[in-house]
């Protein structure tokens, strides 16, 4: 597994919908050796804290096989690595049909100096629309299941495009990001899926906003 690209963005205002908006998606490829830091990387920047940001969504991952299915969705737009905002554009790790049903909450990985934990998946803002200059482009890409995923940083270092990606450790008992994506967006929970919750919950890597969502929508549904 290898990191392609490493890509960094400072917030800007752009203009959407006659609104001034600001915003920290437009990312672009950096040269050379980046410090990973406890909140984010050098020369990257989040632009509402409220939901972007902190040290649970520190790096935002994409995996470099989901570029060619956009490239068929979107054949009129050119792709360069960033274009869906991720820091690291990662290449190899699809192990099942979508990187995304490989990848596990609570999996650690090194990669340059640093080491990673898998946070939670990607959930698109309206600012992803801004980004494509596409009003459905966030439910396009909800709709795909390819979320990628966040992961903050365990151990400080440095990063470069071509450093390897190397997984650390493996929980068997935690649950794949693209089972957090679809247990979120899930209407009703048959017993399977609220056993799939418990297991969720109890991951410590799980942020607490996402332990208390689905614990309420356990109580709600009944679960």
């Amino acid at each position: 597994m290898k990191l392609v690209s490493v890509n960094c963005g400072l917030p800007r205002e752009v203009l959407w919908r006659g609104q001034n908006v600001t915003t920290s998606i437009y990312k672009k490829p950096v040269d050379g050796r980046i410090a990973l830091r406890t909140l984010n990387l050098d020369g990257d920047q989040q632009s509402d804290l409220t939901v972007h940001g902190g040290k649970d969504k520190a790096v935002y991952c994409y995996p470099l096989e989901h570029y060619e299915y956009w490239r068929v969705e979107l054949p009129d737009r050119s792709l360069p690595f960033g274009s869906f905002g991720e820091n690291f554009t990662i290449e190899g790790l699809v192990e099942e049909a979508l990187a995304e049903d490989s990848i596990c909450v609570g999996d650690r990985f090194s990669v340059g100096s640093a080491e990673l934990v898998v946070t939670q998946p990607r959930l698109p803002c309206y600012k992803l629309g801004i980004r494509f200059e596409m009003d459905d482009m966030v439910n396009r890409f909800f709709k795909s299941r390819r979320s990628g995923f966040y992961a903050a940083v365990i151990r400080e270092g440095s990063v470069c495009a071509g450093d390897q990606l190397t997984r650390l450790s493996h929980d068997p008992d935690s649950v794949p990001v693209s089972e957090i994506t679809r247990l979120y967006a899930a209407k009703e929970y048959a017993p399977e899926d609220a056993c799939q919750v418990r297991r969720a919950i109890a991951v410590d890597a799980l942020p607490e906003s996402w332990k208390t969502y689905f614990q309420e929508k356990l109580e709600r549904l009944g679960a």
